[in-house]
């Protein structure tokens, strides 16, 4: 190994780039499963804060084959969902269809930002576990008054950054009550003008008929429950409505992260391949440059077996190398990634087991062949070249 390190230290720079392609593999492994994980991790705290026993319950248009009702669910819902054994509590919104949302009355009328008006129960905020971020929310008096809470999408795009603000729903002048934080469970609400339903029944003719029915439940009693909330929101027809569970969208958007992650992972592999293949090319053409040490040597009595560990000994130092810069580049890599999302950095200790397992393995086979190589060359004829 001191002979190994010897020839390296001897061509400082070749032995640096070549260990370069190593620490590139290295770092783009670690890198990537580095931020995968730590996106992972703060998913699940996200989960574990938020709650993963939410259902929603809409209707389902696609299920009506006449295509003539409106995707509303029957008036009083929210009442009978509560009664459903295992439900904590429920709540919902209704959108308003004709009545969409603008700055001033300057604004072209088709031009609405996908921002809809919706009334409101005043549960939502804890149902959904939405925060508000400036200003109040919804209450027995504000809901009977032309005031409105924007979701956070809503109020950027409309240009309002504070309370007291005022815009119009259709042609009548609300006034902004508060803005709310980005909804990780209900992100429709994010563009949503959201009203008290008092109001709305006084100035927009509101039936009282939900689009959305969120309700919080035992866990243990999700499956159970979800079966009996279509019949119980729309008895007539239970076809109509649809449960769907928000946070195992959340899951499944963070499986389709982690198959690219997998992807990724698989070119980084490649890097660490094409690494190899550089260290194996650096030692070859070692071998032909130091012939004549290496005639030198068996001319001293070093045997095949001892020249063939020299060149084996600096393969696996060169790779040594180039795993260690990778290893820091890659942390490093994940500490930024992290910091600039916020998310607590999370490092694979057995994935940078793993790596440098396999940058070993890796160094080992790329300088097989040279040290073979080198161990064949005959005394007389290396100290002749």
């Amino acid at each position: 190994m001191r002979l190994g390190l010897h020839g390296l230290f001897s061509r400082a720079s070749r032995a640096l780039l070549s260990a370069l392609g190593i620490a590139v593999g290295i770092a783009a492994i670690i890198a990537i499963t580095g931020i995968s994980t730590s996106s992972r991790a703060q998913l699940q705290q996200e989960l574990d804060s938020l709650g993963t026993n939410l259902l929603t319950a809409v209707a389902d248009s696609s299920a009506d084959r006449t295509g003539m009702n409106e995707a509303q669910l029957p008036e009083g819902t929210v009442n009978r969902v509560r009664s459903v054994e295992g439900v904590f509590s429920a709540s919902s919104t209704a959108i308003l269809p004709e009545q969409s949302a603008y700055r001033s009355e300057l604004i072209d009328k088709n031009v609405t930002g996908g921002i809809e008006t919706m009334v409101a129960d005043l549960a939502l905020l804890d149902v959904t576990a939405t925060e508000l971020a400036k200003g109040k929310w919804l209450d027995s008096a504000t809901s009977t008054l032309p005031t409105v809470v924007l979701g956070d999408k809503a109020a950027q795009r409309l240009g309002v950054v504070s309370v007291g603000s005022q815009i119009l729903l259709g042609d009548q002048q609300v006034t902004v009550v508060g803005i709310l934080k980005p909804s990780k469970l209900a992100p429709e609400l994010d563009l949503a003008a959201l009203v008290g339903e008092s109001y709305a029944r006084s100035v927009f003719e509101f039936s009282g008929s939900p689009s959305t029915i969120y309700q919080r439940l035992d866990e243990s009693t999700i499956d159970s429950v979800r079966q009996l909330i279509p019949a119980t929101v729309n008895p007539r027809a239970p076809a109509e409505v649809k449960v769907s569970r928000p946070s195992d969208a959340l899951v499944a958007k963070q499986a389709a992260d982690q198959a690219f992650t997998g992807l990724l992972v698989a070119l980084g592999g490649v890097a660490l391949l094409v690494g190899g293949i550089g260290v194996a090319n650096t030692m070859v053409i070692s071998v032909l440059e130091r012939r004549g040490e290496i005639g030198l040597r068996r001319a001293l009595g070093a045997t095949r077996v001892h020249v063939a560990l020299q060149f084996l000994a600096e393969a696996v130092a060169l790779s040594l190398l180039g795993a260690a810069l990778g290893l820091v580049l890659g942390i490093v890599v994940v500490g930024i990634v992290c910091e600039i999302n916020g998310w607590s950095p999370t490092v694979s200790v057995p994935g940078m087991g793993l790596a440098l397992g396999t940058t070993i393995l890796i160094g080992a086979a790329a300088g097989l062949y040279p040290a073979i190589k080198a161990s064949r060359v005959a005394p007389s004829l290396a100290l002749v070249a």
